[in-house]
């Protein structure tokens, strides 16, 4: 939330009631069986579709038959668990989430024992050879769709390979990877292992002849070594902090050196997400299809500022002068110093950084008008923060969206029990100023959070591109209150439409369990 020209902040309000969760439940159950009867209208390929999203289609299903006879082969020769593996694959997926796998870091595939089974041998190579065909075929496609300016069609053509096959180096080469010994490193992990450093998973990047002497209780401190208590003593005022750096973040903290450490993994992993989910944003046509085609990589940015306190009154303390109620905050990005803040303990959560964070990328990662968002469109500003604070990780994947998580469940509960929505011709026309006075200010951000989530998953990511336009539009300066209908090619009437049927076939898809 925005309160004045440069300070960017989570509130400790939470967008609806949550003592009203089983009554939200029972509301929304109820609406599900009402509607459960419904035929699930499966989407057509119509006229207006591309041919990319045809030529995925047809690939998806063709994907789809290898991988049943594969599972079916298993079967036959009583291969249970690979069976399992091998429909694992084609697992059904919540159609309101993204999924983004968490890539091995070792280069191949596991080892089979050396006393396998023939046919366990044999399926472990017909697995393999079928990854490598099917993350070609997808990652080619992937190419052309985005000559064909579908570039969030190519992105998730590119997750799909390279869950087929994880070492597959274009794409790799495409999430800024390169083989380095048997591993996967991104090009400043390799300067780091080359400079003879390495990274520990408590103390972050090391000299590895340091290793042993940090895990013993001892710091570096110049030439000398201390113990960890006097390193603590030196760092307990936040100016005289530890800073922490990894591959995109400088973190400051006066909490603990594990701590700036822990936090700048989790940075770390948003930044990796964020950087490919919004690569239009911050870069040129010209370089996103150059990277699809192998002949650049992708540029590492400079370092983003982030402040971790040791604890809330530290962080009130700190910044009250800045900002006179910082007190009702519980995270804050400062667009005029450049730095994301945050503090330890009671009141941190996960969600805030996520959130401020998506803020600060947003603000640094390329040239942006002052004052975004003032004089409109205000709502997306915030919807697309709120629509990043869901990443969490499930099994093997990070994952975004879906209606399990709190904001976009509020947002479902506000139009289908409160019946309430501002229409997009008005609430494109809010600024920030406008946005932040009105009354219903918590229920209109449940509202950008679900129309934000609406323009990412809507018929198989429809406005994904345009969402991104969008945003690019906003934060250039270059909006008016028309400029999502002129994306998108839809009236703001329909849109609204399209909105509400979005939220309740995602009831319909729940009581149905699809």
């Amino acid at each position: 939330m925005h309160t004045n020209h440069d300070a960017w902040v989570s509130y400790l309000d939470p967008p609806y009631n949550l003592h009203s969760m089983a009554t939200e439940l029972k509301s929304l159950f109820h609406l599900a069986v009402v509607i459960a009867v419904w035929a699930v209208a499966s989407v057509s390929l119509g006229a207006e579709e591309d041919r990319w999203v045809a030529e995925a289609r047809q690939l998806r299903a063709k994907h789809q038959v290898d991988l049943e006879e594969l599972a079916a082969w298993c079967r036959q020769r009583g291969l249970a668990e690979q069976a399992k593996q091998t429909q694992d694959l084609l697992g059904r997926r919540d159609p309101y989430k993204l999924y983004l796998p968490v890539l091995p870091e070792k280069v191949g595939r596991a080892e089979l024992p050396a006393d396998a089974p023939a046919d366990v041998i044999e399926w472990d190579t017909r697995a393999a050879k079928l990854g490598r065909e099917q993350a070609n075929e997808l990652y080619e496609l992937a190419r052309r769709a985005v000559r064909g300016r579908r570039l969030s069609l190519a992105y998730q053509l590119v997750l799909a390979a390279i869950r087929a096959n994880p070492d597959h180096e274009a794409v790799r080469r495409i999430f800024g990877y390169q083989k380095y010994r048997d591993r996967w490193r991104t090009i400043y992990e390799a300067q780091q292992l080359r400079a003879g450093k390495v990274w520990h998973e408590k103390f972050g990047w090391l000299a590895k002849a340091y290793v042993r002497r940090y895990e013993e209780g001892y710091r570096r401190n110049g030439r000398d070594w201390i113990t960890a208590e006097e390193d603590a003593r030196a760092h307990a005022d936040i100016h005289h902090g530890w800073v922490v750096e990894t591959e995109h973040y400088a973190v400051r903290t006066n909490h603990s050196l594990e701590a700036g450490v822990m936090l700048g993994e989790k940075l770390e992993t948003l930044f990796r997400i964020w950087r490919n989910l919004f690569l239009r944003y911050h870069a040129t046509d010209a370089q996103v299809v150059a990277l699809f085609d192998g002949r650049s990589r992708v540029q590492r940015s400079q370092r983003f500022d982030v402040v971790f306190f040791r604890d809330r009154d530290d962080y009130n303390r700190s910044l009250r002068a800045a900002m006179p109620n910082i007190g009702m905050s519980i995270g804050v990005y400062f667009e005029q110093t450049r730095r994301a803040y945050f503090f330890a303990g009671e009141g941190y959560e996960d969600r805030t950084l996520f959130h401020e964070a998506t803020h600060q990328l947003f603000h640094q990662s390329r040239r942006v008008a002052p004052n975004v968002g003032h004089r409109a469109n205000f709502w997306i500003v915030e919807g697309i923060a709120l629509f990043m604070e869901s990443l969490r990780r499930e099994a093997d994947y990070h994952v975004l969206g879906g209606f399990k998580d709190e904001r976009l469940h509020a947002a479902r509960y506000r139009l289908l029990e409160d019946n309430f929505h501002v229409p997009l011709d008005e609430l494109t026309t809010y600024g920030m100023q406008k946005l932040q006075a009105d009354k219903r200010i918590a229920t209109i951000y449940s509202q950008a959070a679900g129309v934000t989530s609406f323009l990412v998953f809507y018929e198989d990511g429809r406005y994904r591109d345009a969402l991104v336009a969008y945003l690019n539009a906003v934060y250039d300066g270059t909006d008016k209150p028309s400029t999502l209908a002129d994306l998108t090619g839809t009236s703001y009437p329909e849109l609204d439409k399209q909105y509400r049927r979005f939220i309740e076939q995602s009831v319909r898809d729940d009581a149905t369990g699809r």
